[in-house]
């Protein structure tokens, strides 16, 4: 959770250097050789299967490609904090997908963890002197990236469980790199001469490649297989926390009383959608 907050982080700090396009296929490049590299040494390289690939590049389109275009664009536009707050609501509205698509029961505590987390982004993005501030377009684009993840979610139950998380993980970064690169050369390749590369940019790319984008999914499957899917995402839940301790830290973003309090109304609405689903038993589940 801490590497996914300082995420938010890095990304603002990189787009300084790389155009957001730009940013997110060189992301996925290096953590792509990355993890190529750790399943061939590991022994647990697994070839995609024919009747598999539409399946996979459907997973790819909805995530990495549509999450990080609304996350890394949105991250232009609004500060770190909000957009950790905006992400950290993707287990709210996961079951309302589930509902419409999968037919699964949605319970009041999700839709009561909805409204109050809804009510806590409102305090993080409104300002009693001059209204609310975020760029609208921005919370947009963040949004867009919690209906990507969502739908990735949807998708990824039902990839069959002959992958090991490595390879799913790898199969879905290769595969977003082929709706990255045609958009690359569209938006970004004309304008890449007049980029300037500082070095800050340039660990910050790779502290997302490596980190955010492999040791971070890795650390998160090793902790769902040890206490269940349900208690690990309740950690999610920390990362709007993190976010705003270390943008406070390190890029001088305000964080008004106000908004605290909506951070923690967000956390607090976060719990509630939990409420009755934790169980305090030993549980051992599968990732995928």
């Amino acid at each position: 959770m801490i590497i996914w907050a300082f995420s938010f982080i890095w990304t603002r700090v990189a787009i300084h250097s790389f155009p957001p396009m730009t940013l997110i296929m060189l992301r996925l490049i290096i953590a792509s050789v990355l993890l190529y590299l750790v399943a061939k040494a590991g022994r647990k390289f697994q070839p995609l299967r024919r009747q598999d690939f539409k399946l996979f590049l459907l997973l790819a389109f909805f995530e990495p490609f549509l999450y990080f275009v609304g996350e890394t664009f949105g991250l232009t536009m609004v500060e770190s904090t909000l957009a950790a707050v905006i992400v950290s609501t993707i287990p709210l509205f996961a079951p309302l997908l589930a509902y419409v698509v999968l037919r699964e029961r949605v319970g009041w505590a999700s839709i009561g963890g909805i409204i109050v987390s809804l009510i806590g982004v409102f305090f993080v993005i409104y300002e009693p002197t001059g209204g609310f501030q975020a760029n609208p377009w921005g919370v947009a684009l963040m949004f867009l990236a919690v209906f990507s993840a969502i739908c990735y979610a949807t998708i990824l139950r039902k990839i069959p469980t002959h992958y090991t998380t490595y390879n799913v993980i790898f199969y879905q970064s290769l595969l977003g790199l082929v709706f990255f690169i045609p958009t690359f050369f569209l938006t970004d390749f004309s304008n890449i001469q007049s980029i300037k590369i500082t070095n800050e940019g340039i660990m910050s790319l790779l502290m997302l490649g490596v980190f955010a984008s492999v040791v971070a999914f890795v650390l998160f499957a090793g902790a769902v297989r040890q206490v269940g899917v349900t208690r690990t995402n309740v950690f999610v839940n920390l990362i709007p926390v993190f976010t705003a301790v270390f943008s406070w830290l390190l890029l001088d973003e305000k964080l008004t009383l106000i908004k605290w309090f909506g951070i923690l109304i967000v956390v607090f609405g976060l719990f509630v959608s939990q409420w009755g689903k934790i169980s305090f038993r030993k549980q051992v589940e599968d990732v995928l």
